[in-house]
């Protein structure tokens, strides 16, 4: 029971929903410039083949399944302070996560032997993303349950929470390319210094925004320390019994891998296929503001009238549908293209809008289930299946540019290799709109949480609390 001669925290509003956006714009300033640019990097400036660094990307996600997990019991674990129970990990952590980050594009490596640029990638890789972007991201999700118990500002704070996400996609897909691609006889390459000074201000960047993420945002809700007594079996058979749990973490997976899909394969196809850099950041641009103008405003209000499963279902098969039109058409006008892109992303966008509410969902949903509300480690098995899913994709892009025969000699002589251009079009299209499809019918089939569901959970949760 709360001491009532502490003061009531101020009311949730704006400051903890920019505070909130902020957040994730930390998150991703190295997230987004991991998943578009760092296969590109490490292929181009640094010589190491696509299917290398996928593998490795992939390998790092064994140890996520670890990490992952253990931060989340060690937050469900953790005692509140004074700054609440999750906001003290974003500003103890934030400042080793981007130093981490940075240390992955280093360029003046470029000429060391091959073993040992491997060896940088997999150990820089693995402290940022493992370690360091656990450490933060996990206290981070699990906050919104903090932040407020209505569900109508948890759905605010998974719009802003998207909202952060698209205005990192915003600035890092749109001023990457324009600063980091330069012109060598006529061909698009990417520059290694320039991409390691980028690197260096996108992470100052991180930093700032999570420290800001941190005083903006106000934990109301006491979420109470677990006392419970750890039994690792008794985990994962709530795990693997849990169907709500399951459904979203296969539709994270496939989302990522639609999604990245087509964020991983747009330095390739930009610069290579249709040799126009500056057509992937406006692509980046032209998509993150459809998202702020459509998706941001309509997502809660339509998935308050029809449900959020249900906008889910129909926003991924709309984005599928449009990339295979594309695959149809096969454009070879780069604005068309890029049309096809942006109407695709407006799809996604509506899903990314709403899923941060629907993993509040699944985590009312075990409350009920098992009478233990475990936030945490809820949002660490979820978080683990986005890295899957980004490790899945980047190891999928690898494997396809390696079989289709792409290397630094196709980036620097693209006309040279006609059939390597072609099929880098054709995976920019197949990737997501499988990717999609799929999230489609894990939705449909698995994830159980429809409109009408999620209103009986929330009032019988309402109805426990205040008897």
């Amino acid at each position: 029971m709360k001491n009532s001669s502490q003061p009531s925290p101020k009311p949730f509003g704006m400051a903890d929903k920019i505070g909130y956006a902020l957040g994730d714009f930390g998150n991703d300033f190295s997230f987004m410039l991991s998943s578009m640019f760092m296969m590109k990097f490490y292929t181009d400036v640094m010589g190491v083949a696509p299917a290398i660094v996928g593998a490795l990307m992939m390998a790092a996600r064994f140890v996520d399944a670890v990490t992952d997990v253990t931060m989340g019991q060690i937050v469900d674990r953790s005692k509140p302070t004074k700054d609440g129970k999750f906001r003290p990990w974003i500003r103890r952590m934030c400042g080793p996560l981007g130093i981490s980050a940075f240390l992955i594009y280093q360029s003046a490596f470029a000429d060391m032997a091959m073993g040992f640029k491997i060896f940088w990638m997999f150990l820089t890789y693995l402290l940022w993303g493992s370690i360091f972007y656990t450490a933060v991201n996990i206290p981070y999700g699990s906050m919104a349950s903090a932040i407020s118990a209505d569900p109508k500002d948890r759905a605010q704070l998974s719009t802003f929470r998207n909202i952060g996400a698209t205005m990192a996609n915003l600035i890092i897909g749109t001023f990457t390319p324009l600063a980091a691609y330069v012109t060598v006889d006529g061909v698009t390459v990417l520059s290694g210094s320039r991409m390691t000074f980028i690197a260096g201000i996108f992470a100052l960047c991180g930093i700032i925004c999570h420290l800001l993420c941190f005083r903006l945002v106000t934990e109301r809700v006491t979420i109470p320390q677990n006392t419970t007594k750890l039994d690792p079996g008794k985990m994962i058979k709530s795990i693997v019994t849990n169907r709500s749990l399951i459904g979203i973490i296969l539709a994270a997976v496939m989302l990522l891998l639609g999604l990245l899909g087509m964020s991983g394969m747009a330095p390739y196809v930009f610069p290579v296929y249709y040799n126009n850099g500056g057509a992937q950041s406006v692509s980046s641009f032209v998509s993150s503001l459809a998202v702020l103008l459509v998706c941001a405003p309509l997502a809660a209000s339509i998935s308050a009238k029809i449900g959020k499963k249900e906008l889910a279902i129909v926003s991924c098969l709309f984005s599928a549908a449009s990339w295979l039109v594309c695959l149809i058409v096969r454009p070879r006008n780069v604005s068309v293209f890029v049309a096809f892109y942006t109407v695709s992303y407006i799809g996604i966008g509506m899903f990314n809008t709403i899923i941060w509410a629907m993993i509040t969902d699944v985590i009312d949903d075990a409350e009920l289930k098992n009478g233990v509300r475990e936030d945490g480690t809820i949002y660490s098995i979820y978080s683990f299946a986005r890295k899957l899913g980004q490790a899945l994709s980047s190891g999928m892009i690898g494997g396809l540019l390696t079989a289709i025969g792409y290397s630094n000699a196709v980036a620097a002589n693209p006309g040279a290799y006609p059939q390597v251009l072609e099929n880098i079009f054709s995976l920019s299209c197949i990737i997501p709109a499988i990717g999609l499809i799929l999230v489609a019918l894990v939705l449909i089939f698995i994830y159980p949480l429809n409109k009408s569901r999620v209103e009986a959970n929330t009032a019988e949760l309402a109805s426990r609390r205040d008897p």
